[in-house]
């Protein structure tokens, strides 16, 4: 069987949200391999990090590649970003999910399209009002 080398590669940085959101490993941890599942990726592991005095890191180990978050509560910033190989996991519904979990006041986005020669770069719509199944 071959195996295409396509895949796509979202990166959000989000600004504003809540302090209490962002420092909760937990929460963040609970809702990534929700926003995983509900694009269909297969969640292989889940690590995360706790920081003193504030701040998260979660990683969502997937089949198709992975799911991971960055926080600064502090200054209501998080670094979010979702790669998955293959055309059948769609990278950009976890992080649809995701913003509309954390609700931020703006967000910057970009996907870059791999695996497939020169990566192309493209701005992607994100959608803030995901209905979570």
């Amino acid at each position: 069987m071959e195996y295409s080398t396509f895949g796509r590669h979202i990166a959000i940085d989000v600004w504003g949200v809540d302090f209490e959101r962002l420092n909760n490993a937990e929460f963040l941890k609970n809702h990534m391999v929700e926003a995983a599942e509900a694009c269909g990726a297969t969640v292989l592991s889940v690590q995360a990090k706790q920081f003193e005095p504030q701040g998260a890191t979660v990683l969502v180990m997937l089949s198709e590649s992975h799911l991971s978050i960055h926080t600064y509560p502090e200054k209501g910033f998080a670094a979010l970003d979702c790669y998955t190989c293959g055309e059948t996991v769609d990278p950009q519904i976890a992080i649809d999910y995701m913003v509309s979990i954390l609700k931020p006041e703006k967000y910057y986005v970009k996907k870059l399209v791999r695996g497939m020669g020169e990566m192309e770069i493209v701005t992607p719509r994100v959608n803030p009002n995901y209905i979570h199944a």
